[in-house]
């Protein structure tokens, strides 16, 4: 088998990658309860302050702070309650010295009002109260806008719509969110050794079953995309050229597993003008991309690597993704080594600020990958890290 006469460093190769992709312009409308993950088109300014008025956080009496100053449980200040205020509704009645009204937590402050006393801070015989103990002006109160400000801009756009996001978004009065359309991923698995379904008979004979595609059509819905599969191919330079072409001409990205080294039956790479064609990255060296297309290996390993250090790059370009990734500040428990010249990602089990690293290797053991929940990365320039280091982790 040739080798790659040069491997492009890391973060060269992703810089021609981003270079070569441009931002999806489609926007589509969506309810909120199909936004979920999606990516915000545009920003979303507020059209009202919420709370739209002065409301009460707690259940007690809307009253004026300064009638409550001399207010002690053993003498009390007596205030006559002049209306009670129901869930959803308001009084008509203005607050005057001495006097109080009844309310609900949310319920509207009335006029005069200024601070709410809880109801377990009075006693109340009839449309009398006594008041045990004296409030502040603004006490209990949630004041109009408090929450958001007509005209704030409380979702930038590019954010990866969360429930709370969605939540505010209700809160302001939005039924629907306009988000970017979703990228569409081609996804071609190929090798003549795999089968798509169990068949003893022919795993006893050198089959292999197929496991890449269910885990990038995941990763593609993970990262904002919409998974489109072509099938297993076998080694078959006219079938593989013929899936390629398809894939590209319908989707935004394509994603081809296997041929991506030199061998004899390596066929994925002949059909793509590639950018670049081997990078120091390891598992995964012998990555291609151009084109739109992305040549990968064959093993789930190393395509887990190939796509999280290109592919949800790649995407997160195409939608204008903010803040796609968690990273979380973690201690080393044993050393982690690494060789001069290569990019070495590594995967961890993070826990209790603590990354520990898996043992397991290989770029075919998928147990590997269900035993991490997350990997760190060691640059080309550094020989590894001590037990004990304080790390980046990024979770999955």
């Amino acid at each position: 088998m040739r080798e790659f006469k040069k491997l492009t460093p890391y973060k060269e190769a992703l810089g021609l990658l981003l270079n070569d992709l441009s931002e999806i312009q489609e926007v589509e409308e969506v309810p909120l309860d199909e936004a979920l993950g999606r990516v915000l088109a545009e920003d979303v300014v507020s059209p009202i302050d919420s709370p739209p008025f002065d409301r009460s956080a707690v259940d007690g009496y809307a009253l004026r702070a300064e009638d409550t100053f001399q207010a002690r449980e053993y003498s009390p200040v007596e205030l006559r309650v002049i209306d009670e205020i129901p869930a959803g509704g308001e009084s008509k009645k203005t607050v005057e010295p001495g006097t109080a009204v009844k309310l609900l937590t949310g319920a509207k402050i009335p006029e005069g009002a200024n601070a709410v006393l809880m109801q377990e801070m009075a006693e109340r015989e009839g449309d009398v109260i006594r008041v045990l103990r004296p409030v502040a002006p603004g006490q209990n109160v949630a004041m109009k806008g408090e929450d958001v400000r007509k005209g704030q801009v409380v979702l930038k756009k590019g954010q990866i719509l969360r429930p709370q996001d969605l939540a505010i978004l209700k809160s302001i009065g939005f039924r629907t969110v306009r988000v970017r359309r979703k990228p569409r991923v081609g996804i071609i698995v190929t090798g003549s050794e795999l089968i798509e379904e169990f068949d003893e008979e022919a795993l006893n004979h050198g089959k292999i079953l197929e496991s890449n595609s269910v885990m990038l059509k995941g990763l593609v819905r993970q990262y904002f995309g919409e998974p489109r599969f072509y099938g297993v191919i076998p080694d078959d330079e006219e079938k593989i050229g013929e899936a390629i072409r398809k894939a590209r001409s319908e989707n935004d990205l394509v994603l081809v597993t296997g041929g991506s080294a030199f061998g004899d039956m390596d066929f994925a790479h002949r059909f793509v003008n590639l950018l670049f064609h081997g990078t120091t990255i390891k598992p995964g060296r012998p990555i291609g991309y151009g084109e739109r297309v992305f040549v990968m290996s064959g093993y789930p390993a190393a395509v887990l690597t190939q796509f999280h250090l290109y592919v949800k790059h790649a995407l997160a370009k195409l939608m204008g993704a903010r803040n796609y990734e968690t990273r979380v500040r973690a201690r080393l428990t044993e050393r982690v080594p690494s060789q001069l010249g290569r990019y070495e990602f590594v995967k961890v089990w993070y826990e209790n600020g603590e990354a520990r690293p898996i043992k397991k290797k290989g770029s075919g053991i998928i147990s590997s990958l269900v035993e991490s929940n997350g990997y760190i990365t060691i640059p080309e320039d550094s020989e590894g890290y001590l037990e004990g280091e304080v790390v980046l982790v990024v979770l999955y």
